[in-house]
């Protein structure tokens, strides 16, 4: 092990026992032109006068979208995020890394797409994992929510590094993937610019094609607000910077708060996973005879799945509005309670 590579590892291990970074610490925040551009949609972008917030809108001509003005070879990369209300089905709004304009056929992707619904049903929230154009791999898993995402805004976040990304809402980590060597290439690799986009996803986003974006409801309007983006920037898109080169916010990124799983984080996370997910990879053993290396699979959970990966307990409703206002602070109280330091 190089000098760097062995002070990297002592000091990311002297703050995880130390406990010296506080949860509470919140990332710095940026305006839009700091960090984004538009990237598609003309006037379906919209920013605020102060700059400090973006919505994208997605009616019958055109969606709309905007990408990072860097690239990045790891990173903390958040927004705040209040979705379209009402009937949504078909509709998709993301927030996602990738270098896919880069590399065709081997592309890398981290992904928060978010899946509109009929009237009265829920928004649901995909994340996914691509590595050198793993796509015959995806590595999906969806989620309910315990809030209504078109009520106000969250905030969603992707930690990436050397070796672990960890998928945050709000406070709470909601996935980790940690790499190992039997992921070879499928664990993302190359330096990714940072997107934000609402589409038309009739083809495949609201129960598998069955329920078609209805232009009758447009626009559909996403907000975006408190972008975060942290890490090392990459001068070349098609090359990752050096070791020495990312030495620093390396450093910075693995000593982060957000970047120590702790065993209360840990916990949190579990109890988000075992009340909202309703879908993994993991179990899927319709698509994939072979378990994923990185799934640390339980035999009592499994039970909970369909071979096909589908949640034999957790399963879409109807929200009343009453209902959603007088459960979302009881839920989000009990899961930060579980996450705190």
């Amino acid at each position: 092990m190089s000098n760097f590579l062995l002070g990297l590892v002592m000091a990311v291990l002297a703050v995880a026992t130390t406990g010296a970074a506080s949860y509470a610490d919140t990332p710095q925040t940026i305006s839009f032109d700091e960090g984004y551009s538009h990237l598609f949609g003309g006037g379906n972008l919209v920013k605020s006068p102060d700059g400090t917030s973006v919505r994208l809108k997605l009616d019958r001509y055109s969606g709309s979208g905007f990408i990072s003005t860097d690239s990045y070879q790891h990173g903390f990369f958040s927004a705040s995020i209040k979705l379209p209300r009402g009937y949504t089905a078909g509709v998709v709004v993301a927030f996602y890394l990738s270098n896919g304009d880069a590399y065709e056929h081997n592309h890398d992707e981290l992904d928060f797409e978010f899946l509109g619904e009929r009237k009265g049903k829920e928004w649901r929230v995909q994340t996914n994992i691509y590595g050198n154009g793993s796509t015959s791999r995806g590595r999906e898993e969806r989620y309910l929510l315990p809030f209504d995402p078109s009520e106000e805004p969250h905030n969603y976040s992707i930690l990436w590094t050397s070796n672990n990304i960890i998928f945050y809402i709000d406070d709470i980590p909601i996935r980790e993937v940690i790499r190992n060597e039997e992921m070879g290439g499928d664990f993302p690799s190359k330096p990714m610019y940072v997107y934000a986009t609402i589409w038309d996803g009739s083809a495949w986003a609201t129960e598998g094609g069955k329920f078609k974006v209805n232009y009758k409801y447009a626009p559909f309007i996403s907000e975006f607000s408190d972008f975060v983006l942290g890490g090392c920037r990459a001068n070349n898109i098609r090359q990752a910077p050096s070791i020495e080169d990312c030495a620093e916010s390396e450093v910075e990124l693995m000593t982060e708060e957000y970047a120590i799983m702790t065993s209360k984080k840990r916990n949190a996370m579990r109890q988000f996973r075992n009340r909202y997910m309703t879908y993994t990879v993991c179990y899927d053993t319709v698509r994939y005879s072979t378990t994923f290396p990185e799934c640390d699979n339980i035999i009592s959970e499994k039970e909970k799945f369909w071979e096909w990966g589908e949640s034999k307990v957790v399963m879409p409703r109807r929200r009343s509005k009453r209902k959603v206002r007088a459960g979302v602070n009881t839920v989000n109280t009990g899961l930060r309670n579980q996450a705190e330091i």
